[in-house]
């Protein structure tokens, strides 16, 4: 059903969880050849959730999307779409629809969303499009990883980093002023080697010559000093190139909200678009790098403690494996 088309979207809601099991960087020392010191130092980072076997992204997301409903005054069954961005689902088919059925959403189509790191954006920007063309006027949008899984635990290069966690937010139409302002989405495949969570196989004989390929996803790898580069001179042109399409100046910004992958990287991108420190949000030091559910963790902390207020304008941007990045602008409420 349409619903006014060019209508204006506000983030009214968040929410977010968490696993209960915390890895500190002391800990993680007894595991591989590394310290706090060493892991803190390099990347901010000091403690990662990390989800037992009790624990599932569905589990997590449904917790994360009901928290954010409650904050938002909006009913399950009133919401008219859920988007899940992961690269970690419990199904590879997915698992958004799971979740639609566990909320109790019983209207809504659910389906996932891979842009890794980015997937967050990617996702906010995609549920946009859906409120301004008039197809649905209330969007739950999640952000959830559960890289654990998929962690070389041996490899301290890569292990000292992640973390899970979910994170959810409620877009809905307004008719008043369009509260996300502007946005940039990029891709380049080229750099697709530097960061991967890829599937290798092996060939299976079946009948007469035919064969498949079958086999398994295979940990992590990445290449850090790449992807530091790729950052540091990618984020802040994407945001740049978002904040001129939303019409804003950097000084208009109340709140830098990036990706949390390292502190050295959100402290270079806030020097080169001149963001103070007191404006760059980080919890990375509590969570790690949690992939997709970076971004809304953090807004939902700095919501929840009142840093965030009705109005203020956020630039935040994703990037990540694909290569992947991007940037949104948006005042937060209604």
């Amino acid at each position: 059903m349409l619903h006014d088309v060019n209508a204006g979207v506000a983030v009214v809601g968040c929410g977010s969880a968490a696993p209960a099991v915390c890895l500190d960087n002391e800990a993680l020392s007894q595991m591989v050849e590394t310290s706090d010191e060493w892991i803190s130092s390099r990347t901010g980072i000091r403690k990662r959730r990390l989800a037992s076997s009790e624990d599932s992204l569905r589990s997590l997301s449904v917790q994360a999307c009901q928290n954010a409903l409650a904050m938002a005054g909006v009913e399950a069954a009133d919401v008219d779409l859920i988007l899940l961005a992961t690269s970690t689902p419990d199904d590879l088919f997915g698992t958004a629809s799971r979740i639609q059925f566990e909320l109790g959403a019983t209207k809504a189509v659910a389906f996932d969303l891979t842009a890794a790191c980015s997937g967050f954006v990617f996702g906010l920007v995609t549920a946009s499009q859906f409120i301004r063309t008039g197809a649905y006027k209330t969007v739950l949008l999640i952000g959830a990883d559960v890289l654990s899984r998929w962690t070389d635990w041996s490899d301290r290069r890569t292990c000292v980093l992640f973390g899970d966690g979910a994170g959810a937010v409620v877009l809905q139409a307004t008719e008043g002023s369009d509260r996300l302002l502007g946005f940039e989405l990029r891709s380049d495949g080229s750099l697709n080697s530097s960061l991967n969570l890829a599937f290798q196989g092996e060939t299976r004989s079946l009948v007469d010559g035919k064969t498949v390929t079958q086999g398994n996803f295979q940990p992590i790898t990445m290449n850090g000093q790449e992807i530091y580069r790729f950052a540091v001179r990618r984020v802040p042109e994407v945001i740049e190139k978002a904040l001129f399409r939303a019409d804003r100046t950097v000084e208009q910004v109340d709140w830098l909200l990036l990706h949390q992958a390292n502190q050295r990287i959100l402290d270079a991108v806030g020097d080169r678009l001149s963001i103070p420190s007191h404006k760059i949000i980080s919890n990375m030091a509590e969570y790690g790098n949690t992939s997709a559910a970076s971004i809304p963790l953090a807004l939902d902390e700095w919501v929840r403690t009142g840093k965030i207020q009705s109005g203020d304008t956020i630039a935040a941007a994703g990037f990540g494996a694909g290569l992947t990045w991007g940037a949104v602008i948006f005042q937060w409420g209604r």
